[in-house]
């Protein structure tokens, strides 16, 4: 194993000299060799070199880590931690992917596991309690904010928790048409804290629906989004008195807010009759 390991060492040793060597002037040894771009194959070459004595002034600091910084396998100097779903190792003997940064620990899928495919170890974040930060955006949890302050640095955790805000809808329901007698649903996403509330009406009724109206149903349920809720309008046996605009409304203490759609309902019996013959 050690022979193969040392071999490995040098071919990949040659490689990279040999395309350092061959480069156009100007061009980095990452632009020129992107094989080796991964953090792992630079471990790989180092993992043959002694650690020695830590010498500090001789480490570079590292720049944009989402995840913060975590020490190399020397346990020297400091390197960019492994973001939120990046690929770890699990092992902390080994090097090769590298450790996972603040507040994120390595973790083996069981739900892959479960399906028959290979887990692979990923980095996840310990609390998947809610952030919410300073631009009054909610965060999934602290990595995720981590990320965002990474990238902007102007924004703060508010409190934990969601924000509370009024409702926003992030999908909402499309024009359909349809021929009678067939079936059409309306979908509404919604996201908000406190959680919304969501209901549907026809333009020109006061009536929230589905009313005494017995071919008409509303259902909802929580998600997909955290703190979301989605909604479905479901008309059965179109007649042409359906047509018209369907309105999904939804409301909490912060506000309201709509979303719209038109349904068309064609004459299904005008293109059955239809003689092709005549």
């Amino acid at each position: 194993l050690a022979v193969i390991r040392n071999a490995s060492h040098l071919v990949l040793h040659q490689a990279l000299v040999s395309r350092v060597l061959a480069k156009p002037q100007g061009t980095g040894v990452l632009g020129s060799f992107p094989a080796l771009y991964h953090r792992g194959w630079w471990r790989l070459l180092r993992e043959g070199d002694s650690c020695g004595k830590c010498d500090l002034a001789l480490c570079s600091e590292p720049k944009d880590c989402p995840a913060g910084a975590v020490l190399d396998r020397c346990g020297c100097c400091p390197e960019c931690g492994n973001v939120e779903g990046q690929i770890c190792d699990l092992d902390q003997g080994n090097h090769f992917y590298g450790q996972c940064g603040d507040h994120l620990e390595c973790r083996l899928d069981a739900d892959e596991a479960r399906f028959g495919e290979v887990p692979e170890p990923q980095c996840v974040c310990k609390s998947q309690e809610s952030i919410c930060g300073s631009d009054g955006k909610t965060y999934e949890n602290i990595c995720q904010f981590n990320k965002a302050y990474a990238a902007k640095r102007n924004i703060s955790v508010k409190h934990k928790g969601p924000c509370e805000s009024a409702p926003v809808i992030s999908m909402p329901p499309q024009d359909a048409q349809n021929y009678t007698g067939n079936d059409v649903i309306f979908g509404c996403e919604v996201s908000a804290y406190p959680m919304p509330q969501l209901e549907w009406k026809k333009k020109g009724n006061k009536m929230f629906l589905p009313g005494d109206d017995s071919h008409v149903s509303v259902q909802a349920r929580g998600g997909p989004q955290k703190y979301g809720v989605t909604g479905w309008l479901q008309i059965q046996g179109l007649k042409k008195s359906d047509e018209g605009i369907y309105i999904c409304h939804t409301k909490n203490k912060h506000g309201a807010t709509y979303a719209s759609a038109r349904l068309k309902v064609i004459d299904g019996n005008f293109f059955f009759n239809l003689d092709p013959y005549s």
